[in-house]
Formats: C-alpha cells, sequence, structure tokens
C-alpha cells in the first residue's frame, strides 16, 4: 500500500487496514446510499484539481473503499482521473469500472454511490453538498465548509434532517501534533489563556486578473455556479495541466484569493489555524463577541470572546509561519504543520512531528471520515464545530469590508448594534437567477 510513500506511521497504517478489512465487512444497511453488509464503501467525486488528486490518492488506499466515478467542469481533468484510477486498480488487479461526468447530478443520480468527495472552489460548497445530502448521500466536503455564513446556517440543518455523515477537510483535528497542543491548553498546562496569536496569511482582494481565453473543454458557465457576479476566465483561477505528457497543477487555484469566489488566508488557512485556536480555547459550537479588521487600532484582524481572550492574525515568529501560539499565564505553545515548540521543553512530544509528503494524505483524516460512515455517527469535526471554526474567518472578512469593529452573538449567530443592516447583509448574497440554497 505505499505505506512509507503516504507517511502514515505503521500503527496509522494497520487501523486503516483493520478498517477495510473487518470494519467495512459489517457496515450496518440503514437508510439511503449506506453500503451493504457485503460491499465496499463506494464513493464518487465532485471537482479533480489539485486538492480532489491528494484526496483521491488519501481515499484509493484505504482497504474497503473504491473510487467508481467522479465529475468536474473541465474535460482534461475527468481524463486525468480516469488514468489515475484505472492505473491504480490495475496495478492492483482489481480492475474497477469507472464513470466520469460534466455534472454533479449524474453522480447523485447513481443509486450505487454511497458517499462523494467534494472539492470543488468555495462558492460551490454549500448547494452541492446539500444536493448530495438530500440524495442520500454521505458526503466529505473540503474546507472552508461554506462561502456565507447563511450557507452554513443551511448546510448545519441539512446534514441533521437527512441524518447523512458529513466529514469536513480539517485534517489538523486528526495530526497528533495539533491535538498534543491542544490537550496542554485544555488542561491547563500553561495556565490561564489571555491570547492567541494564529497567523495564515492577508484577506482576499477583488479579482484584478486580465481576461483569457477559454481552454475549449472547460465548462466556464458551470465553473461560475451560482456566482452572481460576472468573473471572466484566467487559467490561475482553474490552472491548466497537460496529459501528454503529464504534467499537474503547479499552484493551487488562485478563485481562493478573490473576494469574488473565495475568502483570501482568512478562510483558506483560517479554516485551520483558526480552528485549531477555537478548539483548544474550548469555543467549538461558540465564537467570539466582537471583532476588529486591519487599521481599526489594529495592525492585525482580532477577535475578541466573552471571557475576554484576545485572538489576533498576527505571526508569531520571524518566518511568518502559519500555524498558533498560545499564550498563557505561566507558558506558551507554538504549533504548525510539522513544528512544535513550548516554553517549557517537558511540553514538546517525544516523537518529533514529521513535515513530508502531502499533508493532506498522510493524516489518516479520510480514515476517521470511513469509520464514521462504518458506524454511523459523526466524525471527528461534526458539521456544527465545521460552521463555527468557517463563521470565525468569515466574521474576520466582514470586519475588514466594512472597515469597522463588529459585534457578534454567537448564540444566535446574529450581529448586535448593527443599526445599519451592513453586516447582516454580507451573511450571505443573491445567487444569479436559476441557482438556489435550498
Amino acid at each position: 500500500m505505499e505505506e512509507q510513500k503516504k507517511g502514515w506511521s505503521r500503527r496509522q497504517f494497520l487501523g486503516a487496514s483493520a478498517i477495510g478489512m473487518a470494519g467495512l465487512a459489517v457496515l450496518p444497511a440503514l437508510s439511503g446510499c449506506t453500503p451493504p453488509a457485503d460491499t465496499d464503501l463506494k464513493i464518487g467525486f465532485i471537482g479533480l484539481g489539485r486538492q480532489g488528486m491528494f484526496l483521491l490518492d488519501g481515499f484509493l488506499h484505504i482497504p474497503g473503499v473504491k473510487a467508481v466515478a467522479a465529475c468536474d467542469v473541465y474535460g482534461i481533468k475527468r481524463k486525468r482521473f480516469e488514468r489515475r484510477v484505472n492505473a491504480f486498480y490495475t496495478k492492483a488487479g482489481k480492475p474497477v469500472k469507472v464513470e466520469t461526468y460534466e455534472k454533479y447530478q449524474d453522480i447523485l443520480n447513481r443509486e450505487d454511490i454511497h458517499a462523494v468527495v467534494i472539492a470543488v472552489p468555495d462558492h460551490s460548497h454549500a448547494y452541492i453538498a446539500i444536493a448530495a445530502l438530500k440524495a442520500g448521500k454521505d458526503v466529505y466536503l473540503e474546507k472552508p465548509m461554506t462561502f456565507t455564513i447563511r450557507e452554513g446556517q443551511e448546510l448545519k440543518k441539512v446534514v441533521r434532517e437527512t441524518g447523512r455523515i458529513f466529514g469536513l477537510g480539517s485534517q489538523q483535528r486528526s495530526d497528533p501534533n495539533f491535538q498534543h497542543a491542544v490537550n496542554l491548553v485544555q488542561t491547563g498546562a500553561i495556565g490561564k489563556i489571555t491570547n492567541v496569536k494564529a497567523y495564515v496569511g492577508a484577506p482576499p482582494k477583488p479579482y484584478d486578473l486580465p481576461e483569457e481565453k477559454l481552454p475549449v473543454d472547460l465548462n466556464w458557465d458551470l465553473w461560475l455556479g451560482p456566482l452572481a457576479v460576472p468573473v471572466h476566465y484566467n487559467q490561475e483561477l482553474d490552472p491548466i495541466i497537460t496529459l501528454d505528457p503529464e504534467v499537474n497543477e503547479k499552484t493551487w487555484g488562485g478563485w481562493r484569493w478573490y473576494k469574488e469566489m473565495g475568502g483570501g488566508f482568512t478562510t483558506d488557512w483560517g479554516a485551520h489555524m483558526f480552528d485549531i485556536a477555537q478548539w483548544g480555547l474550548g469555543m467549538d459550537r461558540n465564537g467570539p463577541v466582537e471583532i476588529s479588521p486591519i487599521g481599526d487600532g489594529s495592525e492585525f484582524i482580532s477577535w475578541t470572546y466573552a471571557n475576554g481572550v484576545v485572538m489576533t492574525s498576527e505571526p508569531f515568529d520571524e518566518k511568518k509561519t502559519k500555524g498558533v501560539k498560545f499564550i498563557g499565564e505561566t507558558g506558551w505553545i507554538e504549533v504548525s504543520r510539522g513544528y512544535f515548540n513550548a516554553s517549557d521543553p517537558k511540553f514538546v512530544p517525544v516523537e518529533k512531528p514529521k513535515n513530508d509528503g502531502p499533508y493532506e494524505t498522510k493524516i489518516p483524516h479520510q480514515v476517521n471520515f470511513v469509520e464514521a460512515v462504518k458506524n454511523r455517527k459523526d466524525p471527528i469535526v461534526p458539521v456544527e464545530i465545521g460552521h463555527s471554526s468557517c463563521t470565525v474567518c468569515s466574521l474576520g472578512n466582514i470586519a475588514v469590508d466594512l472597515k469597522r469593529t463588529i459585534k457578534w452573538n454567537p448564540q444566535t449567530e446574529t450581529f448586535v448594534d448593527d443599526t445599519d443592516g451592513a453586516a447582516t447583509k454580507k451573511m450571505h448574497y443573491e445567487y444569479r437567477a436559476g441557482w438556489k440554497l435550498i
């Protein structure tokens, strides 16, 4: 199974194998598209860009899981998926019939598919995930969970109404390095937390790329999805690849850096680092009460919680490492991917975190999703937690857009003293004609 290539420890790999050989063999036959007891978990992939391919590589190596279909609005990426999956199963001596589609609805209409993996641009997350859940599919959705706060509220409802399993691509929750840091913080190892530095990078900027000629096999109208603001094509948004020879994306899809389509680093990396900060602070399913933007008395975005703790989007070192620093009354802890440091050496984990191989597949987060599907229970990041962490990110961008401090009630998920309604209006936007959230 190319254990070393995947970057899993022997213990993690054996655990995944046990799921495939024993766990998935006893999957309960429930309503919807849950697999019968004697079949593999059949997965369809929606969105076949760089992240989609990382996720495919991870799921392919989990025993008892079978990739059978995929869709993307870019034809060449569908062909790449077919080649990669067919090559994998042929080498394994287990040929599988793989089909690809341009429209995600074709996957949802297939009764033999039990779960879908969604890795499309952020602005299409919510409506595709909701459609999949209503079609009876379990869903693994990439982070950030949604593009707007209202989308998150609706998605959260649908998950619970349908009773389907919902997993989120917050891999750091499955990383022993981050788990160790959060455990120390929550057990009081560094005393009462006073503030947190969670560096992720800059907020989004207005779209400013020049228009370029569309590739002949890219359906740009479907790519735009519900966006009400017209956006022209530039290859930075959906990087060009080739098959002969195979040359894959050298960059991430640039849509994430522009406010018309994404949330900038605030949501792209905030969905990871702000999520860890919330977890450590015991603020899962909760959130800040006041958010101040860059320039409103602060060089960085700041989030203030009801207990007085302040989180800022500032670096904790000169390298501007994307990570989190918890600062307590008696010490501090710094944690990022492959890195851990603390005020007291005794807090540093004995087993040093490794920083080799694609992070998306070396942390067994996808195995956790498969276990959740098998046992019909929430995975490590329930939808409510995914929503609260995503909301923190969105609130930061709203404060930046309005250029003023905003106040938030995390229990009612409404703005406080929003006399002109400007902040509330930014909780969602009107989809273009023909598209609707629910």
